[in-house]
């Protein structure tokens, strides 16, 4: 009678698994002998790499494109400025100093603004 009890609990533990999963989203299969089978749909993480790279492509080619519109010195400027500024200012402009990659963007981009 125990043992019985036990293999219940365990059925219905992993019954209240399966509908906590598929309450977040399931699909649907027809298996070769016409039974429909509901699977539970995996979870995605919630940025993918390819957001990530698109961001920091985009980052970059925004900085290029101001180094381009500004000019360097101008450019220098205001990162200086951003320097002498609060510890978030000071962070900004750590992130928007130039850099190999930004420099060559701006040099492309360049001569198209002009």
């Amino acid at each position: 009678m125990v043992e019985d009890h036990l293999q219940f609990d365990r059925r219905v533990e992993k019954l209240t698994r399966k509908h906590h999963a598929m309450s977040r989203g399931y699909t649907h299969r027809l298996r070769s002998d016409g039974l429909i089978e509901v699977k539970p749909r995996r979870s995605r993480p919630g940025v993918s790499l390819r957001a990530i790279a698109l961001f920091a492509f985009g980052f970059f080619v925004f900085k290029g494109f101001l180094l381009a519109n500004l000019g360097p010195g101008a450019y220098e400027d205001r990162l200086a400025r951003l320097n002498d500024g609060t510890v978030v200012e000071q962070g900004g402009a750590a992130l928007m100093a130039v850099d190999p990659l930004s420099e060559f963007i701006a040099s492309k981009i360049g001569p198209v603004l002009r």
